[in-house]
This record gives C-alpha cells, sequence and structure tokens, in this order.
C-alpha cells in the first residue's frame, strides 16, 4: 500500500441494544439520526449505520428488525446528504438500504453469511466492504487458529483471495471493492497485532477498511498489573495513535466511534507531511 492523503474516516451508528461499545445510546431513530449528524459534524467522510450487534456471542436480531432500526436512519441521514454505507450481512437489508440511499455495503461475512448480498450489491451500484469472516458472532472465537504457513496474515490473505473472486464474479467492479483484515473475527489480540503489522500483505493490491475502534485487543494492551483488561471507554488514546500510524501506512478508511479524536490524529498527519 502507497503512502496517500490521510484516509476516510467511518463514523459508526450502532443502532443496537447490545453493540460492546454503545449498545442502546442509539437505537431509537432520533437518536441515531441525531448522533450521525453528530460525527458529520466531528468530519465524519461516511457514516456506518449497523442494526446487528457482531461482539463475541451476540445474538442475531430477526431480520425485521434489522430492517427497522437501519432503513428509516439510512433515509434521513443520505437525504440529509451523507454517504451512508449500510452495516449488514443480509441481502434483504442491503437492498432495503441501498434503495434509501446506501451507497455502500459493510459485509462482515463477506458474502458467506448471505451469498445473495454480491448480487444484490452489484445490481445496486454500491462499494462493498469484503471482510475476513469465520462464522457467526456465537462460535467465532472457536474459529481462531491459524497453524498453517504463514500464520494468520497468510490465511487471510488467502481467504480474502476467495471472497474478492465471490464478488468479482457476482459482478461488483474492481473499483468498487474494499478489503477488511476482521480484527477481532476469529482472531486472538496477538492475531490483530500481526494482520495490522502484514497490512500490505493480504491486501491484494486494493483498498484497506481497518476497525480497531476500542477493540478487546486494545483492552488487553493496556492491562493493569493484575491483569485486568482496560475498560471499553478508556481505550480510545491507544486508537487514536493507532489511526496516525494507520494513516502512514495508506490504508483506505478507518472505521471509528470517536470521529473528533480520529480526525484530531489524521490532521496532525496531514501537517507534518505538509
Amino acid at each position: 500500500m502507497s503512502r496517500h492523503e490521510p484516509p476516510l474516516v467511518m463514523g459508526i451508528v450502532n443502532v443496537t441494544p447490545d453493540s460492546f461499545s454503545d449498545g442502546g445510546r442509539f437505537l431509537a431513530t432520533d437518536d441515531a439520526v441525531a448522533h450521525g449528524h453528530r460525527l458529520l459534524a466531528d468530519g465524519a467522510d461516511i457514516l456506518d449505520i449497523g442494526g446487528e450487534s457482531t461482539r463475541p456471542g451476540a445474538t442475531r436480531p430477526l431480520v425485521e428488525d434489522e430492517l427497522a432500526r437501519v432503513v428509516p436512519v439510512i433515509s434521513e441521514l443520505a437525504a440529509a446528504g451523507a454517504v451512508v454505507s449500510v452495516d449488514t450481512m443480509r441481502a434483504e437489508v442491503a437492498e432495503a438500504a441501498i434503495a434509501a440511499g446506501a451507497t455502500i455495503v459493510n459485509d462482515v461475512s463477506g458474502g458467506l453469511a448471505d451469498p445473495r448480498i454480491l448480487d444484490i450489491t452489484a445490481a445496486g451500484g454500491a462499494t462493498y466492504v469484503v471482510m475476513h469472516w469465520r462464522g457467526h458472532s456465537d462460535r467465532m472465537q472457536q474459529l481462531a487458529s491459524y497453524d498453517g504457513p504463514g500464520g494468520v496474515v497468510a490465511a487471510v490473505r488467502d481467504e480474502l483471495a476467495e471472497r474478492i473472486d465471490a464478488a468479482r464474479a457476482a459482478g461488483i467492479a474492481e473499483d468498487r471493492l474494499v478489503l477488511d483484515p476482521g480484527l477481532g473475527f476469529s482472531k486472538t489480540a496477538d492475531h490483530n497485532w500481526q494482520l495490522l503489522a502484514g497490512l500490505a500483505e493480504l491486501s491484494h493490491g486494493l483498498p484497506v477498511l481497518v476497525g480497531a475502534s476500542r477493540k478487546a485487543f486494545l483492552g488487553h494492551l493496556l492491562s493493569d498489573a493484575e491483569g485486568t483488561p482496560r475498560p471499553v471507554a478508556e481505550r480510545e488514546s491507544a486508537h487514536t495513535a493507532l489511526v496516525a500510524l494507520l494513516a502512514e501506512r495508506g490504508v483506505w478508511g478507518l472505521r471509528v466511534h470517536d470521529v473528533r479524536a480520529a480526525t484530531d490524529a489524521l490532521a496532525v498527519v496531514r501537517r507534518l507531511r505538509s
């Protein structure tokens, strides 16, 4: 990945009762829309609207509930001029989201949970974020084994290659594909650090989105003397440092909770470059 201007900032809008960082805070449509506007004011380039928590152990909502959560929020924010991404694994939700104004489908399963989402994305002309994924939240951490040659970086690279081929076969153009290494999804803390160090090896020459914000591997890094991980709400300084470092590595986008902290870090990167 070559060095370029600081990456796009994708602000997270979780319209869920149970997300690991802010579950329940923005479940009501008005609260989610207001939060989206705050993130835009703080400098977000993209708003990522999701109605299903993918934290370890999470239970999947009914498709009707997911639709009811995200579609009204997408409609309002897209109508206000925001660039909107829908965070979903379901073709029905992706289709309704695109109709409501979303221009990016951020599929954490890379098309494995619902292969028809690839056809829907292609037909809708949306950008597709294909993430590395091995299973749903109730069992994904049981699948965090990467014992082959090259370890986790080689495995993620090769498994993403299969999903890229599937997306292309469905008709998604090369210039509408973005990769995500899937930090925390069937990964240990050490796996996450190895992937961050090896982004160039697994990118396949495509843009890369990284979602590290407030995740458990940062909490483990900052554990206290007794080994207790740093609480979710106290991981932002470490994440902000990572934002600046990833900007220097040329990633396409960063998916974040605290947009202001991320954009401040990127302003520093931009000033030093100039």
